[in-house]
């Protein structure tokens, strides 16, 4: 493989691999914080 061949490979898999770090990181510090219970189809508690 070539020089170039190289580089753009490293700076692919550095953006996918980033991407995924960085979606994590995100999640981690602002959670989702899911249904509501009255959307998910799940009765109030007595």
């Amino acid at each position: 493989m070539s020089g170039g061949a190289i580089a753009m490979m490293i700076i692919a898999i550095l953006i996918v691999w980033g991407g995924l770090a960085l979606s994590i990181i995100q999640l981690r510090r602002h959670p989702d914080p899911g249904p509501e219970p009255e959307e998910a189809g799940v009765p109030p508690a007595e």
